[in-house]
C-alpha cells in the first residue's frame, strides 16, 4: 500500500503519512532566470534556422507572401510552445537548461507533469517570457513564493531544485587533555532529543558566537552530566566535545561486534540442519 504525503506550502517539504518531513529545495530566482535563458537561446537558434531554411526554400519555389506569414506563425508556435511542450513531457520536467542548472519542474504535490502542466507553462511562457522579454516572468518570480512564474500558478508546477551538494558529518575526536579521563569515563545511553541536541550544537557550534556558544554549551552539559560519571573537570564545551566522541565509539564497537555475530551465524544459516542428507541434483537420464 502506498503512504500517503503531503506538502506543505509554508516550508519547501513533504510529510509522509508518518509524520516524517522530507527536505526539498526549490530553485532559487537566480537559477531559474539562468536556465530559462538558455532555454530561449535554444528556442530562438532553433526558429533561426527554420527560417533560414524557409527563405531558402521560398526563394526556389517562389512562394507567395500570406504563405510565407503562414510558415513564419508555424515557426514561431512551434519553436516556443510545441517543442518546450514535448520536451518537458518527454523529459518528466527538464530541458537544456534545467539540467544545466540542476532543476526539474514538478507539480506542487511533488509528482511528475502531465502533458496538461507543461502545455499551460509553455503557452503561458510565451506571453510572459518572449513578449515581455522575460520582464512579467521576472517581476512574478521576485514577488511570489517558491520563484513561481505565471505558467507556474496556473498550471500548479514549481521549480525543484535537485543538485543538492553532499554534507559530510564532521567528526570530533576526544580532546588531548580529557584522553586519559576517557579511558574510565562511563556514558550511560542520553535521551534522544538531548542527543540531537548536542549533535547538532556541536555541528553549528563554529558559527556561533561567543557568548552564545558558551551559554549553549553550559546547558547542555548541565542536562548530559547526569548521565555522566566521573565528571572531568574541563570547561562546558570539550565535556560536549568528549561525551560525543564516546557515545559514537561505543556504538561503533557495538556495530562491529553485531558484524561479528552475524559471521559467525553465516555457517549455520546456509549449512544442513544436523543429520540432515545433502540433496544431490539428479539430472535426468537421455530418452531412448
Amino acid at each position: 500500500m502506498s503512504e500517503a504525503v503531503t506538502f506543505s506550502r509554508d516550508a519547501d517539504e513533504f510529510i509522509t503519512g508518518e509524520a516524517v518531513a522530507l527536505d526539498v529545495r526549490s530553485t532559487s530566482f537566480l537559477l531559474r532566470a539562468a536556465g530559462a535563458m538558455i532555454d530561449v537561446l535554444v528556442s530562438v537558434a532553433l526558429a533561426v534556422v527554420l527560417v533560414l531554411l524557409l527563405v531558402m526554400s521560398a526563394a526556389q519555389t517562389g512562394m507567395d507572401t500570406a504563405a510565407m506569414q503562414a510558415f513564419m506563425i508555424a515557426i514561431i508556435v512551434f519553436s516556443t510552445i510545441v517543442v518546450p511542450t514535448a520536451v518537458e513531457l518527454l523529459t518528466r520536467g527538464r530541458s537544456l537548461g534545467r539540467l544545466a542548472i540542476g532543476a526539474r519542474i514538478v507539480r506542487d504535490d511533488g509528482g511528475a507533469i502531465g502533458f496538461r502542466h507543461a502545455f499551460i507553462r509553455a503557452l503561458v511562457g510565451f506571453f510572459e517570457i518572449y513578449m515581455t522579454l522575460g520582464g512579467g516572468a521576472a517581476l512574478v518570480g521576485l514577488l511570489g513564493a517558491r520563484s513561481k512564474r505565471i505558467g507556474d500558478m496556473l498550471a500548479g508546477t514549481y521549480s525543484q531544485h535537485e543538485r543538492v551538494p553532499r554534507i559530510s558529518p564532521a567528526v570530533y575526536p576526544v580532546p588531548q587533555h580529557l584522553t586519559a579521563w576517557a579511558q574510565v569515563a562511563d556514558v550511560a545511553r542520553l535521551p534522544d532529543r538531548l542527543a540531537r541536541r548536542i549533535a547538532q550544537f556541536l555541528s553549528q557550534a563554529a558559527r556561533m558566537t561567543p557568548h552564545s556558544r558558551a551559554r549553549l554549551a553550559h546547558d547542555l552539559a548541565n542536562e548530559a552530566s547526569a548521565h555522566v560519571a566521573p565528571l572531568p573537570q574541563t570547561d562546558p564545551l570539550s565535556f560536549l566535545y568528549a561525551v560525543a566522541a564516546l557515545r559514537r565509539e561505543r556504538s561503533y564497537r557495538a556495530l562491529m561486534l553485531e558484524r561479528e555475530r552475524l559471521q559467525r551465524l553465516q555457517p549455520l544459516l546456509h549449512d544442513n540442519p544436523h543429520s540432515f542428507p545433502a540433496r544431490v541434483p539428479q539430472h535426468p537420464s537421455p530418452a531412448r
